[in-house]
């Protein structure tokens, strides 16, 4: 987005940053800091919550600034008025205090982000985040909620389904029309858990079930989820059909992602909407791609003069994401220019649902993401409601009802809800909403 270095170069000349207030201060959350601290002329970090404050303080420091240390919403706005830049342990403050525009939410938690980011659009504060997870369970209520409010609800810059969106944005505007939005993957192993991914986990100052849940296929299931959800698009089958030209061997010779185009193109003939999926083994790796097809045949003659083939499948590509450097262009596509990144269009088109990792026993409590008990995957939004099955993000913190085996669909009836979750209301809010929750299923959710 050209357009953005110049505006933010007016706020800056103006004296008018954008003000923004960070929601966790983890691997993401602080190097965000630093991109705006460093490179984001017209923007300023004004306040940073995190659950366990050192990590926020240490944030700032780092880069040679001394952060005040506030514990309620009436300081945060005194401090941000005395242009001091905050810290603080109350992020629901930090969301609704005055002094700042957008509200960036970088936790990975569920229930802890849905009432910051609840708090945020309450506020009338645009919220952009980086929290596929969250936006992947109850993204489209929230959106609802933030179109009511008059602010902005976007995913960001940078992250792969940002990425894709703005890819898909430029091949619609080339007259092309996107009939795929495609991840690329080096690994996919449903079975990996944070034992397996710990010391890749350490060498890279992440935590393991985070990594767990990359490797496991939870994190590319959100990340389809929710660029299906922003364009309408649907999965080919349940978990989606993931082609894998690595052999089972991580190290193979990767394969162009445009020579993979055939795994794909007998699901794409049926007609209908569009397709998210994702492909193992192929380069640019770790980029995206779309595939596009064109009825003009001289403008397929001109793409292919271009060097992208014959068709009838165009595929395009940005071989790169770029994570925390791309986000402060999303801040400011939001406040300056009331454009969101990525957001749902309406109502679910995909959801990620919970499949047992290995055989679960009555009284196990599932307890995170990339963890030792489930994984996610990817299915059509009216096949969940149809047939009750858990949401992934729901599933957390959930204890187990009854035997599940390994690689079972977890339902509803498989666990017990712990009671007054705001997760659950905003998601049995969500299904009412866009009218596709039978009454027993709402029960449940409730």
């Amino acid at each position: 987005m050209i357009i953005v270095d110049t505006a933010l170069a007016r706020r800056h000349s103006e004296g008018r940053p954008i003000r923004v207030g960070i929601v966790g201060a983890g691997f993401q959350g602080a190097a965000i800091v630093r991109q705006i601290v460093t490179a984001t002329p017209g923007m300023e970090v004004v306040a940073l919550a995190n659950r366990h404050i050192a990590k926020a303080i240490e944030a700032f420091t780092v880069l040679g600034i001394t952060p005040q240390r506030c514990d309620s919403r009436i300081a945060i706005e005194t401090a941000i008025a005395l242009r001091q830049p905050v810290v603080t342990e109350d992020a629901t403050g930090l969301a609704s205090a005055d002094g700042i525009d957008v509200v960036v939410e970088v936790t990975g938690s569920i229930e802890y982000a849905a009432q910051v980011v609840l708090a945020a659009i309450e506020a009338g504060k645009h919220v952009i985040q980086m929290n596929a997870e969250l936006d992947g369970t109850v993204g489209p209520i929230l959106k609802a909620r933030a179109d009511a409010a008059g602010v902005i609800y976007s995913f960001a810059d940078g992250d792969q389904p940002g990425v894709q969106m703005n890819l898909y944005r430029f091949v619609k505007s080339l007259g092309v029309t996107p009939v795929l939005c495609g991840n690329i993957k080096g690994l996919h192993d449903p079975y990996r858990n944070p034992t397996t991914q710990r010391g890749f986990a350490e060498k890279w100052g992440q935590k393991p079930a985070m990594v767990a849940s990359f490797a496991d296929g939870t994190k590319i299931s959100y990340e389809q989820a929710i660029v299906a959800n922003g364009t309408g698009f649907k999965v080919a089958r349940r978990g989606m059909l993931g082609p894998d030209f690595s052999g089972g061997d991580p190290g193979a010779p990767l394969t162009p992602v445009e020579d993979t185009v055939a795994a794909f193109a007998e699901h794409l003939d049926r007609g209908g909407p569009g397709l998210v999926d994702y492909v193992v083994g192929a380069r640019p790796g770790p980029g995206v791609f779309v595939l596009g097809t064109h009825d003009d045949p001289r403008q397929r003659h001109f793409l292919n003069l271009y060097k992208l083939g014959t068709g009838p499948y165009f595929c395009f590509t940005t071989p790169y994401h770029l994570c925390h450097f791309e986000v402060p262009t999303s801040i400011a596509r939001a406040v300056l220019f009331g454009d969101a990144v990525l957001a749902p269009r309406a109502g679910p088109e995909v959801g990620v649902i919970a499949v047992a990792k290995t055989d679960l026993a009555p009284g196990e409590e599932i307890t995170e993401f990339g963890g030792y008990h489930v994984y996610g995957v990817a299915e059509n939004a009216e096949i969940i409601t149809q047939d009750r099955l858990l949401p992934l993000g729901l599933a957390l913190g959930c204890r187990v009802a009854r035997p599940v085996a390994k690689d079972a669909v977890l339902t509803f009836a498989d666990v017990e809800i712990p009671p007054g979750r705001l997760v659950d209301a905003l998601y049995a809010e969500q299904e009412t909403h866009f009218a596709r929750q039978p009454a027993s299923m709402m029960q449940v959710a409730t």
